[in-house]
């Protein structure tokens, strides 16, 4: 795995399927990974209520989101922290529908 400024990313998988979940811990690693998501949502043209912009050939967003059958994406994400003003941000930010 990768532990980088309070957050985790753990890879799980065989040679066919590549699921990472990604553990965001602490005031800086929810607010690094809150920015990380976002970033993960313009790369593969995800909108920021998890719908996908567009049909795409390529399917490597699976890697880091959970299709559901309603055409949503969610991250394969969990952020901890004691305070909950800091998991408040992710929840009330610009990419709140995202998550579940």
């Amino acid at each position: 795995g990768l532990l980088s400024l309070g957050t985790l990313s753990l890879s799980l998988g065989d040679t066919n399927m590549r699921e990472t979940i990604s553990i965001h811990i602490g005031q800086a690693g929810c607010q690094v990974g809150n920015a990380c998501w976002e970033l993960f949502c313009l790369e593969h043209d995800i909108q920021p209520d998890g719908i996908l912009r567009q049909a795409v050939d390529d399917d490597t967003y699976l890697s880091f989101f959970e299709a559901h059958g309603v055409g949503k994406h969610v991250p394969r994400a969990l952020f901890v922290d004691l305070d909950p003003t800091v998991i408040d941000e992710v929840r009330t930010g610009a990419y709140r529908q995202l998550f579940q």
